[in-house]
Formats: C-alpha cells, structure tokens, sequence
C-alpha cells in the first residue's frame, strides 16, 4: 500500500501489521471496533489490546504525538488515558506509523447511562484542568496535528464568513456578535495542554461514572479554550452549569469558547445524520440562550 486507503483498512490487514511487527501477539482474535471513530480505525486484540491506524494522511502527525506523549501526561491527570503497548512502523503493508494500545474497559458517555450529571461534569473539569497545570516543555504547539485546536480563532474567520448564512434572523445577528466577542479577546498567556476533541464519545463511562478520557490526536499547548465547549454540548442543565463552575477559566477564555463551540455548531447544522443536526442545533440553541 503506497498511500493510506481507508477502504483497505480491515482486519486482514491488521491482522498482517501485528504478525509482522510484534509477532508476540500474533494468535491474538482480532475484530473490529464498530464505533471506533473517523479519523482512525480501531480493532480490539484480544481482550486487552486495541489496534489503532490513521484513516487518512492528514491524522498521521497524530500518531507518533500520541506516542510521545501520552507516557508523560498520565501521571499529571486523575483519570486513566491511553497507554501505547507498541509503536509500529510504515510498511509495504501500510506506509504511515500505527499504535497498539491497551484496552480500555468502559462505554463512550454518547451511549451508556451516567448516574450523577453533575458529578460527571465536575470530574472532567478537573481532569481538565490537572491537564492544563501538565509540564508544556517541548510540547507540539497547534497546527495540522491539532486540526489548529488550541490556536487563533482567526484561522476560521473566513469559513465562518460563510457558514454563518446557516442561521438566519436573529440567530444569524447573534452568531456573528458571538463570533466578534471571541476575536476581541486573543489569547495572550502562556501554553497550556488542552484535549482538543471533549466530545462525549471520548469520555469512558463505567459504572455510571466517568472512568477515562481518550483520544488525544488533536491535543497539543496552547489555548484552551476550545477545552470549554462541554458548557454548551450537555443536554444537562445542571452538568453544564457545575463544568462552568469548576473549569474556572476567566471571562476571555469563555468567549474564546463560545466561538469554537459555535463554529462547530454551525459546520454539523447541515450535516445529513439527523443526529449530528439535532445535536447542533442543540448547541446553537444554548450558545444563543447563553448571550
């Protein structure tokens, strides 16, 4: 395979990958992941592995980032992330770097029950920000990698001259007064990490609890603002208003927020699953109340 084709990416082939570059693991059952995510494909090994390969050139900086840096953010975070059991190499059989991972035991907060909203919420404020207080040195600055998370919002100010037409009225007057808020106020400390991606589906539930936080392919240090979205995307009243509390961020960096958050709302309103619409206008409909 000279370039990552996405069709391609099955269970033969990652079956092939792990016989040839850890052949430890060789006889292990290999199946697919069926909610493993876009940006790349996931295939449990065994029981206790997982296998992880880019879907497509532009997440392949992800991979060796989260190789690097996933040893070193674990222990400055109260919460389980992904430990890399095995760093594998561009091959014939496919030309970009991949992980093995060890298996993480919960259910992605989109699809298993939460006992305590607010418990949960709180849980990921300040696994949030233990994450921000990590040591940045020589950490990844935003860009490709980080789909420019954790960077200037100017980076979408042309796109969201466009995307912005996707509401109407007074929503369309809101929105832009939303999106100047976040401009006038740029981030001017210091970096700090951010997750980049606090999206339900990255969030392990077990037992009703929050248990794991994964995916960090568009982490990096920077602003992390775009870590505050989770006050707009909960469908909980309460869950949002315990996560504004116990974030504690300053007036700015919510602003920042809201833009991000927007932005993303705006792109998924027109997004053909039902689902990804209703859940925009969801987070529209809070932006909106919020102003």
């Amino acid at each position: 395979m000279d370039v990552i084709d996405a069709a391609r990416i099955d269970e033969d082939l990652a079956r092939a990958l792990v016989a040839a570059q850890f052949p430890q693991w060789r006889t292990l059952p290999i199946r697919p992941v069926a909610a493993g995510g876009n940006d790349h494909r996931i295939f449990r090994l065994g029981d206790d592995l997982s296998i992880r390969l880019p879907s497509a050139p532009g997440y392949v900086p992800q991979v060796r980032k989260e190789q690097t840096w996933l040893p070193r953010l674990a222990p400055a975070v109260p919460l389980p992330i992904p430990t890399v059991e095995g760093a594998g190499e561009p091959s014939e059989l496919f030309p970009a770097p991949w992980s093995v991972y060890r298996w993480m035991p919960g259910a992605p907060a989109s699809a298993s029950p939460v006992d305590d909203w607010p418990g949960f919420a709180a849980d990921l404020a300040g696994f949030l920000v233990r994450l921000r207080g990590a040591d940045t040195t020589a950490a990844p600055a935003p860009g490709l990698h980080s789909a420019f998370r954790g960077g200037p919002l100017e980076h979408w100010d042309d796109e969201m001259a466009v995307i912005v037409d996707r509401v109407h009225g007074r929503e369309r007057d809101l929105a832009r007064g939303i999106w100047r808020d976040a401009l006038a106020a740029p981030f001017t400390g210091e970096p700090v990490w951010f997750h980049g991606d606090v999206s339900l589906n990255n969030l392990l539930v077990q037992d009703g609890t929050l248990r794991a936080v994964i995916d960090f392919g568009c982490s990096g240090a920077g602003d992390p603002a775009c870590d505050t979205v989770f006050r707009w995307t909960s469908v909980h009243a309460s869950a949002r208003e315990q996560f504004r509390r116990d974030y504690d961020v300053d007036d700015g960096t919510w602003a920042r927020g809201r833009g991000w958050a927007l932005w993303k709302g705006l792109i998924m309103i027109t997004n053909k699953p039902p689902g990804q619409a209703e859940f925009a206008r969801h987070v529209l409909d809070q932006l909106f109340a919020d102003v």
